[in-house]
């Protein structure tokens, strides 16, 4: 367990998500989202590894969901990644903050690629599904019982796999965070947010405990846990 960080602290509101918090701030922070989720998330390796691989016929229409796209940055990278693989995969990324689908609006959007303020829930009731469900930094900003009712949606919504990656929750994380994040981007949220995020992550025995059963827990270098559930045919 971390010494600094014992305890996961979701109670922990970030200034970008308040309502009345400055919107050229909020701007400049989706879209340092683009460079911070390439440099840390991983989705590229993640898509490599357990994507690409699961889509291996050129003549099928893959479909996949991203619940709470925030920026707009991973659907839009994971569509270009597809494209230049030659898979035909069309990807619906959904939120319910209005600032995040007017910033997405704003920004060149592949054709493959469908923003939409909607929530899982809502999918699930109108009895739609999709080859695979994504999310990240999702699971950070919910309490365990909100964690596993979204869990339990995106497993009704998934007819192939669920992947939710975030933070894990670390000292050393929180103290190189710290230093690179107010080198870089100090004219956004991202230094404060970025901190108050990690306090409210979750370590992998953490999280491993608040998993339903059949989902796996997966540590990804750097700080990353990776939450999976597969469909077994």
């Amino acid at each position: 367990m971390p010494f600094f960080l014992k305890n996961r602290q979701p109670g922990l509101v970030e200034m970008m998500d308040m309502k009345d918090c400055d919107p050229e701030k909020l701007a400049k922070t989706y879209k340092h989202f683009y460079k911070i989720n390439g440099l840390l998330s991983k989705w590229n390796a993640i898509y490599r590894t357990y994507l690409q691989p699961a889509m291996p016929d050129k003549e099928k229409i893959y479909t996949l969901l991203d619940i709470g796209f925030g920026g707009g940055d991973i659907p839009v990278s994971i569509a270009k990644w597809a494209a230049r693989d030659g898979i035909n995969l069309k990807i619906t990324a959904i939120e319910t903050d209005h600032r995040a689908l007017r910033f997405v609006n704003s920004r060149p959007v592949p054709e493959n690629v469908s923003f939409q303020y909607k929530s899982s829930s809502e999918l699930v009731t109108e009895g739609i599904q999709f080859d695979f469900v994504i999310s990240n930094h999702v699971l950070h900003h919910l309490d365990d019982e909100a964690v596993n009712s979204i869990l339990d949606q995106a497993r009704v919504l998934a007819t192939k796999g669920v992947i939710f990656n975030d933070i894990e929750r670390s000292d050393i994380g929180y103290m190189l965070f710290a230093v690179f994040s107010r080198l870089f981007y100090r004219k956004s949220f991202v230094p404060v947010d970025g901190l108050i995020s990690i306090k409210r992550s979750f370590t992998k025995r953490e999280l491993e405990q608040v998993a339903p059963k059949n989902w796996q827990v997966k540590s990804l270098f750097p700080f990353r846990l990776l939450l999976m559930y597969l469909h077994h045919e």
